[in-house]
């Protein structure tokens, strides 16, 4: 069960950042103010093949022999935020981390928070809990000796920590991490954690232990959990829908939101590949539109590293 640390923090204790304004000289992201919360903006640093609902497609042992899009696609978000000054948090594949270092090493360069994503994004509960451990162990390393700096987050492939994959809790307790962003409080074919809570909080492993937990942002409708954090959602659902939903996480509920996208879903060009309707569906739909909600969106929310929110919210002390 999800439980909430109730501890507040003093509406003075926090340091005040710039307005997400062009040509400012400061950071454009702001912890709290009068006017609102900041909130996660997240980058899953990965290429168009590595996507689940493509791996039908496009077998594992194709990745190295197609053409790598992943740098140029993070380069085009990075100047979004650089032109509002924000900062976030990119949690990068160890795949991408091992092929392209230059881009790790350019990220954190600017400022932003590195944080990971898993090593070859495979579902955890298609993985043993020996493999995962593994695989967790070698990305995170590797992205700490590229950056010179530990490495706090962890987000799953897919969000695909579950309740038949809660045991990973305990793995990445085990490995170091401060804190988890991989549950998302919904029902879906892939991922979901029905009934966990909305709001960031503190999450219980099978041990007794506690990590502290950032779930993917939903809009509340009586008992319905509207996944409205980015991704695939910000691009099938209008974008009106989104902004008002996180609109109402901030302003009527007091919560700060993560807000989550791919490289992938800003390059209009990429591959086109012969998957099932649903997939293509999902995966291919409006991507000619995503780079102008995104640029509308970091215009109309304030924005930090994942990190920054939950020591804000008294999560976490690092």
């Amino acid at each position: 069960m999800m439980t909430t640390d109730l501890r507040e923090q003093p509406s003075d204790a926090t340091p005040r950042e710039g307005r997400a304004t062009p040509g400012s000289s400061s950071n454009a992201s702001v912890l709290r103010d009068a006017a609102g919360l900041a909130n996660a903006f997240t980058i899953d640093v990965e290429d168009y093949y590595h996507v689940s609902a493509l791996a039908s497609a496009i077998p594992r042992d194709t990745w190295d022999s197609r053409e790598s899009r992943v740098s140029a696609s993070t380069d085009r978000i990075l100047a979004m935020l650089d032109e509002r000054r924000i900062k976030g948090t990119f949690f990068v594949l160890g795949w991408v981390a091992d092929r392209v270092p230059l881009l790790v090493k350019r990220i954190a360069g600017l400022g932003h928070e590195i944080a990971c994503h898993g090593y070859s994004h495979q579902l955890i509960y298609r993985q043993t809990p020996e493999v995962f451990t593994e695989e967790t162990r070698r990305s995170k390393t590797l992205l700490e000796d590229l950056t010179g700096s530990p490495v706090l987050g962890y987000r799953a492939a897919s969000f695909s920590i579950t309740p038949r994959s809660r045991w990973a809790l305990d793995t990445l307790i085990d490995l170091g991490f401060a804190y988890d962003s991989s549950i998302f409080p919904v029902r879906h074919d892939r991922y979901g954690m029905p009934g966990a809570a909305r709001k960031p909080g503190f999450v219980d492993a099978p041990s007794g232990r506690r990590i502290a937990e950032f779930p993917m942002s939903t809009a509340a409708f009586g008992p319905m959990r509207i996944p409205i954090s980015g991704g695939g959602y910000f691009r099938l659902l209008p974008y009106w829908f989104i902004r008002n939903g996180l609109r109402g996480l901030n302003q009527r509920e007091g919560l700060p939101f993560t807000f989550y996208l791919h490289p992938w879903e800003v390059d209009v060009d990429q591959p086109r590949v012969k998957v099932g309707f649903v997939s293509r569906f999902r995966h291919y739909t409006n991507l000619d539109k995503c780079e102008a909600r995104l640029r509308r969106l970091l215009g109309e929310f304030r924005f930090t590293t994942m990190r920054k929110v939950l020591r804000t919210q008294g999560l976490l002390s690092i």
